[in-house]
């Protein structure tokens, strides 16, 4: 079901409370939903109205717009927003889950941004909310899912750039050992403003590769001093590193921007060690496609008022790969248990909820006492189970 505007919404709510139908939204594609079965898939694309306020530094947009979009209309004015990596991804699902951005270290979770969300409620009533006027709602739509009401649009706060500097490195597989070793000395210290991330790589038709991708949220001298440890590494394949603005910021890793299946398992890490650094640099990735270090800290690991609170892990790890037989799948499964043996010791054993796999729940996002007011909230605006998110905060079976 795709919905033409906002005004769609109550209707659908009405027939689908009646009917006994649940609703998962799905506003453009990227990480689809797992489990529709019995439910009413809606699609808000059409939802694509971008309205950004100079003035007041914050931005409008539908529950159909991509992180591209708001860039585009942002940057002009020297602003940002807390986006991703992907200009694919929609704002409105990567806010509900909390959002981990390239800025994350300097202006915390995307959701801490958000200011108001315009919802339409378990019994078809459109209504706004924001913490003033209705704080536990509030709280729960700032990083908690998707799981409490139909959200049409939303507002949030844009950030100035008086500069921005990124880009990737890429260096031949046997460099890796160095690039690690500068990746831990450079995240040691690295001011809020300086993000880096390290990835091992192994893409068809190329040979295998170590990467490590970048931004910076000031000058390009300040940026390059910064990096400096990168620069004495030889061998150096490709060095995309620039100037740039907010608008370009999804050409620095270049992520597919259309669909296809992939197999991703993500976990926070509360320290590298050197044993783990070995682990991973000497087991065989085969048959994965890639395996990213992202640093975190800075204002994430600061106190934060909405869902996902602070995150005290220095880093986390992905492991990526494609899946396009249940063969392929099996051994992508038994590559990612073997790491994630080796980093037993270091492993944080939760997931940001956007970034959670089809075999997780919402509970490898939160802790116990979020979960318990999560699922407070969920129980207080949507008693029969209307909305239905990825990840349920409730058990499906105690539901529809």
């Amino acid at each position: 079901m795709e919905l033409a505007d906002a005004d769609d919404a109550p209707a659908l709510i009405r027939y689908a409370r009646e009917a006994g139908r649940a609703l998962t939204v799905q506003p453009n594609g990227h990480n689809p939903s797992h489990a529709v079965d019995g439910t009413i898939l809606v699609r808000t694309n059409r939802l694509n109205e971008v309205r950004v306020d100079p003035g007041a530094r914050s931005a409008r947009v539908g529950a159909g717009v991509n992180w591209g979009q708001v860039q585009s209309a942002a940057s002009p004015h020297g602003l940002t927003g807390v986006a991703g990596s992907s200009p694919v991804v929609g704002v409105t699902g990567y806010t509900l889950g909390g959002g981990l951005s390239w800025f994350a270290r300097r202006f915390g979770w995307a959701s801490d941004s958000a200011t108001a969300f315009d919802v339409v409620d378990a019994d078809g009533r459109a209504r706004r909310v924001t913490a003033s006027s209705e704080p536990d709602l509030f709280w729960a739509l700032r990083g908690g899912g998707g799981d409490y009401a139909l959200v049409t649009a939303l507002e949030f706060t844009l950030y100035p750039v008086s500069a921005l500097y990124g880009g990737k490195m890429l260096w031949p597989i046997d460099r890796a050992a160095e690039v690690m070793a500068a990746f831990r000395e450079i995240t040691a210290t690295a001011p809020d403003e300086l993000t880096v991330w390290f990835s091992l790589l192994r893409m068809d038709g190329a040979p295998p590769m170590v990467g490590i991708d970048t931004t910076y949220l000031g000058d390009a001298i300040t940026a390059q001093t910064l990096l400096g440890a990168f620069d004495g590494i030889d061998g150096r394949m490709a060095d995309s590193r620039r100037p740039m603005t907010p608008a370009e910021l999804g050409t620095i890793v270049g992520e597919p921007t259309t669909p296809s299946p992939i197999r991703s398992h993500v976990e926070l890490l509360n320290e590298l060690t050197d044993g783990d650094v070995e682990s991973l640099l000497t087991t065989s990735m085969e048959p994965l496609s890639a395996i990213q270090i992202r640093h975190l800290g800075g204002a994430i690991a600061r106190q934060s008022d909405s869902s996902p609170g602070a995150v005290t892990a220095p880093y986390y790890i992905s492991f990526i790969s494609g899946q396009p037989t249940p063969e392929a799948a099996a051994a992508n499964e038994n590559q990612i248990h073997l790491y994630l043996s080796a980093l037993n010791r270091s492993r944080g054993r939760r997931t940001p909820l956007t970034l959670l796999s089809p075999t997780q729940t919402a509970t490898d996002a939160f802790d116990p006492g979020t979960m318990h007011r999560l699922r407070s909230v969920k129980s207080s605006v949507d008693p029969t189970g209307v909305f239905r998110s990825n990840f349920p905060v409730l058990d499906p079976a105690a539901g529809r």
